[in-house]
């Protein structure tokens, strides 16, 4: 086995275990993300929390942000089974202790525990699919879990106002209990075991990196999280900006100097691993615009319930779906990569094209056809970029190149809803300014339409629909930009430069159109290619 190999490849019968345990696990961690967007009214007013429960939802995304490239390249040294098993763990852990939390500085604490397992999960995930599957087999695995993340996006809302209405929202913590104990108990039989001699254990953790890394993400989430709330030109936002672009610059440095950097160097340096990342993270911010505004334009606008919100998105959800299996099947052919990214990121900026001439008259129909179309370019996306970095890397680095992308995509989707919800709320102060306040309207809260009477609140309604419409016309720049990015992108042929190629597991056997050259019989790589080139780097050939 090639020291390049982190894990033993799982028996064929194992795989499809493996997979569902690591799907149950995106699931879970994608859900917490949103799951309690419905609930934070009844938490505030159950835990008498009103002034800070935005910290709910922020001390998640800035937890798993923040340990994502540790996990990541402790994944690299220590193996990723038990590394993934203890992060489970740990969500698990503090999913309890959110359900049971009474008051809000233990729930904001237990859902920073709770990110910290989390990011661990979501990252770890992505580098197993990469242990277990053949480069060639990787986009249609990622491309699943991308479909499993987009979907839980939009659903977890839908079950967060299912179980505070029901139930409680606890429940929206508790459910993670049995769903986790469940996948953590295939994933300890099904998940391959790191071999022994391809772990670099005597290497010493980039504390120092990871620390700086950490409080860079803190820096990045605080500004998106709290910038409209504080002020983007307040001395607090103002003075976090500063200290991150300063950790930023300190960054490199810092990473050159360690023995096993929890963010290579040569992998900064790298096209395809920095071209990437970008296109990532304007994906994810535009994706998250979308996921996050467009169920709160349907229930303002249209007057729908949260439920039905949700069913007013199927569309979205079959368009991503959709697009992510066929995109999966076809980026079995690596050429085809750098095609199928053009074509999601061009079918994304058409769709927030579109999206950017609705109003409050626009028809369900005609916004099925939107969000069909908008659905479908944001599927192919993130599985492309996920898979393109994963072969253009040695598999000892697939934790560290994996937690790039996460972190980078991360960072998006927090930039993509700050960004979004500050134009959106301009947008319709703007229009309302002129509107009478009695009866308790505020041009600065949408939720407060209701209020007016009748041809106000029309014309409220018509001004919120054209602020929203606005904002993904003002978020569309960002997609082009990936375009762009793509247009230079050249996806490796999965050989590196010292020869070798990522390993293909015999129990998945090998595309029809790759046939297996020689060495691979004799424990050589199966996705050679017969005549690579180098990047300007010499980390990877590219093709």
């Amino acid at each position: 086995m090639s020291k390049a190999d982190n894990s033993s490849s799982p028996k064929a019968g194992g795989v499809a275990a493996a997979m569902s345990a690591l799907v149950l696990a995106v699931l879970l961690a994608a859900l917490d993300q949103t799951i309690v967007s419905t609930a934070l009214p009844r938490i505030a007013e159950d835990l008498n929390g009103f002034d800070d429960i935005a910290w709910v939802s922020a001390a998640y995304l800035l937890a798993s942000t923040a340990v994502t490239p540790l996990w990541g390249k402790l994944g690299d040294m220590f193996g990723r089974k038990g590394l993934y098993l203890a992060s489970t763990s740990v969500f698990l852990v503090a999913s309890v202790a959110c359900g049971l939390a009474q008051n809000l500085p233990e729930l904001v604490g237990a859902r920073v525990l709770q990110g910290v397992g989390g990011g661990g999960m979501i990252v770890l995930t992505f580098a197993l699919v990469g242990d277990i599957v053949a480069p060639g087999e990787r986009g249609r695995y990622q491309g699943m879990f991308g479909s499993v993340y987009g979907v839980a996006s939009i659903v977890g809302p839908l079950l967060g106002g299912v179980f505070t209405d029901q139930l409680s929202w606890r429940w929206a913590f508790l459910i993670n209990l049995p769903v986790g104990v469940v996948a953590l108990a295939i994933a300890a039989r099904a998940l391959p075991a790191a071999t022994r001699d391809t772990l670099s254990t005597r290497a010493r953790i980039d504390y120092a990196g990871a620390t700086v890394l950490a409080a860079i993400a803190t820096g990045l989430v605080l500004v998106t999280s709290f910038g409209e709330r504080w002020g983007w030109g307040s001395p607090a936002i103002v003075g976090l900006i500063a200290a991150t672009v300063a950790l930023a610059a300190v960054l490199v440095p810092v990473e050159r100097r360690a023995a096993a950097p929890v963010l290579p160097p040569a992998m900064l340096a790298s096209r395809t691993v920095v071209f990437s990342s970008l296109i990532g993270f304007f994906a994810n911010a535009a994706m998250f615009s979308v996921l996050v505004y467009l169920p709160t334009y349907l229930q303002i606008v249209h007057g729908v319930s949260a439920t039905l919100s949700g069913i007013h998105m199927l569309p979205l959800v079959a368009g991503l779906v959709i697009s992510q299996s066929l995109a999966g099947r076809w980026a079995a052919h690596v050429e085809r990569l750098r095609t199928i990214l053009l074509a999601g990121l061009a079918a994304n900026l058409a769709g927030l094209l579109l999206l950017g001439t609705i109003g409050a008259g626009t028809s369900a129909l005609v916004l099925g056809v939107y969000f069909l179309i908008t659905g479908v370019g944001i599927g192919m996306v993130p599985m492309v970029v996920l898979t393109t970095v994963q072969n253009s890397v040695p598999t000892a680095d697939l934790g560290a190149a994996s937690a790039v992308v996460t972190f980078a995509r991360s960072i998006g989707a927090a930039f993509g809803v700050a960004v979004f919800g500050t134009l959106l709320n301009t947008g319709f102060a703007d229009r309302t300014s002129g509107l009478p306040t009695t009866g308790g309207f505020d041009a600065t809260r949408p939720d407060t339409i209701g209020r007016l009477p009748g041809a106000l609140r029309d014309t409220a309604l018509d001004a919120f629909a054209h602020a929203t419409a606005g904002g993904y016309l003002w978020i569309a720049p960002a997609l082009a930009v990936g375009i762009v990015l793509a247009l230079f992108l050249k996806p490796a042929r999965k050989t590196y430069a010292d020869g070798t190629a990522d390993p293909a597991p015999a129990t998945l056997g090998t595309p029809a159109d790759e046939p297996i050259p020689a060495s691979a019989t004799a424990g050589g790589r199966a996705d050679t290619p017969s005549e690579p080139t180098t990047e300007a780097t010499g980390a990877v050939a590219t093709g």
